[in-house]
């Protein structure tokens, strides 16, 4: 096996943890408001503190992987996560928990950055697109702290010593990897501090294509049951079929679309990413059917699944900007798609109907595709991969 190899399985073993750390706190929210007694809205406002958490972490993210180096923050972030997730089961007062599930919501994204822009690193050693494949492990660790949660609940292990089981898998986890990670040099240009300026237009366009994937993903991740349940109208016990497929495809479509990506370049994934989403959507919207709707939202996470992979590695090679900052910009923008999605569903449900709201996502999806194919010059400063 070669030193390369070595590195990819290193790095790809490290977004699995990162994956797994947040589904094992996912799985345990129900316990997490039990424990406390919490409201629908109590628990809803608690659950606000992770993505606060991570807004805040993005530009500090960028500045430390900047002048410190991915390696250097991705061992600190990653002691962190594991650190915090049990605290998160051994708060015994709301006081404790909402810092502590701030700050679990900061050190995740801070990994979030300094993993990628590691990722990008390995990438241009290999000299073609890998990033999808780590994006896609993080995705088949949703499925397994979500399976490994169940097997806990059944067993009736409280959330602080699953997290504990959990934070000591990603401890040995860390310390084999850890070896591999690359050191990068310091970029000796600017392009790194926490001066807030306006990205360019290779940084916009790609922010603007991750915004509008971002909304499409939130929408799908927290509507899906919904749909299946009122406008689909499956049978109970089938109403997490339209999650499912979405998942299962966006997680099997970040395996392909390397590949994808090597053989047709970036830019046509992108625009094809777009298409799928409008045309899954619209498809659901206009048969409402088990059947067709199931093939809709597959539809749907295929195109999903690449968005964010290529927004990340085009936004990384900007030549004004340094990877770190750069995908900490496209990240923030992207962010406020992920965060306004699902309540905007809500909100066009309520004035007008389920389709009705799902039938504009899928015009979010149509704006990817538009947005990938005018004014291409934009993108001449990203170098494409090689074609294979």
């Amino acid at each position: 096996m070669t030193l390369l190899q070595k590195r990819r399985i290193a790095l790809g073993s490290l977004f699995f943890i990162a994956g797994l750390c947040f589904s094992s706190w996912a799985a345990r929210i129900p316990d997490i408001q039990l424990k406390f007694s919490l409201s629908e809205s109590q628990l809803g406002t608690l659950l606000l503190g992770l993505p606060l958490g991570s807004l805040v972490a993005l530009p500090v993210a960028g500045w430390a992987v900047h002048h410190f180096g991915s390696r250097i923050v991705i061992l600190i972030s990653v002691v962190g996560y594991m650190t915090f997730l049990p605290l998160i089961g051994f708060s015994n007062s709301l006081w404790m928990l909402v810092p502590v599930v701030v700050v679990f919501g900061m050190i995740g994204n801070m990994m979030n950055i300094s993993l990628n822009t590691q990722a990008l690193s390995l990438e241009d050693n290999y000299g073609r697109s890998i990033l999808a494949s780590f994006h896609g492990l993080w995705s088949l660790a949703g499925f397994t702290g979500a399976g490994v949660g169940a097997v806990m609940i059944y067993m009736e292990v409280l959330p602080k010593y699953h997290y504990l089981i959990v934070s000591s898998g990603v401890l040995m986890a860390l310390l084999i990897a850890q070896r591999y990670l690359i050191n990068e040099k310091k970029p000796s240009d600017g392009g790194g501090g926490l001066v807030i300026r306006k990205p360019d237009d290779l940084l916009l366009r790609i922010a603007g294509i991750a915004f509008l994937g971002m909304l499409c993903e939130g929408c799908m991740f927290d509507w899906s049951g919904v749909y299946f349940k009122k406008v689909v109208e499956i049978e109970p016990g089938l109403v997490a079929l339209g999650y499912v497929s979405f998942m299962g495809a966006m997680a099997t479509g970040r395996f392909i679309s390397d590949r994808m990506n090597n053989k047709f370049g970036r830019v046509l994934i992108l625009r094809m990413s777009g298409l799928l989403i409008f045309s899954g959507l619209i498809l659901s919207v206009l048969f409402p059917v088990p059947v067709i709707a199931t093939v809709g939202f597959l539809l749907v996470g295929l195109g999903v699944a690449a968005i964010i992979p290529i927004s990340y590695s085009i936004a990384g090679r900007s030549k004004l900007y340094s990877p770190g900052v750069s995908l900490a910009m496209v990240s923030t923008i992207s962010f406020f798609g992920f965060l306004i999605g699902p309540p905007m569903i809500g909100f066009i449900a309520d004035l007008l109907s389920l389709k009705a709201s799902f039938a504009i996502v899928a015009v979010a999806g149509l704006g990817i595709a538009v947005l990938s194919s005018i004014r291409l010059e934009v993108f001449e400063s990203v170098d494409e991969v090689t074609k294979h």
